[in-house]
């Protein structure tokens, strides 16, 4: 699903016997429509799973923990925001006969992680990888020299046909191959130095939602009630 003020991509994962479904990367605005597919197509949503602590929009989970409850929010550890539960590098988040492996992506923010299905068909690499492109490096400690090493060593090592869906894109891609961005990348292609120099000369505009999208994603998107 696409939210578009954002551009953001939220992916719903689910297994046909079970039931059993997981949402990545879900956004406030649109939880009500993926609350109503997710029950629309039968499915038990288990965990709303971020990537990371976004920057340009509030997440969804917390509104989706009382439109499905049972469901329960996810998000890395190092990103020190709150959440039902917290994930490390190499754990798993299972959801009938599948199970999502969390690989730790950091750079873009030292709480990102990349999400791979178990059989390594596809991956779903959050702002760390983008299609032709990657997550900027230059706010809420962002690390360029961190992100080269966690992509080439974290999501280039994959299977070359392994399917990579980002969190966001600005081009009107959908869907990419690993082998496509290790050969094709404008930036993940060149050596860490000069990848480090394009990162610190990008001089893109600040977030617009930041201010208040990170504090609130600090809290996975709970609002405090207005009187």
């Amino acid at each position: 699903m696409f939210e578009p003020v954002s551009c953001t991509f939220t992916y719903l994962l689910g297994d046909r016997e079970s039931r059993e479904a997981v949402l990545i990367d879900p956004v406030l605005e649109t939880a009500p429509r993926d609350a109503q597919l997710i029950k629309e197509l039968g499915l038990r949503l288990l965990y709303a799973v971020n990537t990371h602590c976004h920057a340009d929009h509030i997440t969804g989970s917390g509104l989706l923990r009382s439109l499905l409850p049972g469901c329960q929010s996810v998000i890395s550890r190092l990103s020190g925001a709150q959440a039902d539960l917290h994930i490390e590098d190499g754990d798993s988040i299972r959801f009938g006969r599948f199970a999502l492996e969390t690989r730790a992506s950091p750079g873009h923010t030292p709480g990102c992680v990349t999400f791979v299905l178990n059989d390594h068909s596809m991956a779903f690499t959050g702002d760390a990888l983008l299609i032709r492109g990657c997550g900027r490096t230059d706010f809420q400690q962002g690390c360029a020299k961190t992100l080269y090493h966690s992509v080439h060593e974290k999501i280039f090592t994959l299977p070359g046909d392994c399917l990579i869906y980002p969190a966001h894109d600005y081009h009107g891609f959908t869907v990419s191959t690993v082998e496509e961005e290790r050969t094709l990348n404008p930036r993940l292609t060149l050596s860490c130095e000069e990848f480090v120099k394009i990162m610190g000369n990008l001089n893109l505009p600040k977030p617009q939602q930041i201010d208040f999208a990170v504090p609130a994603n600090m809290r996975c998107g709970v609002q405090t009630p207005t009187a």
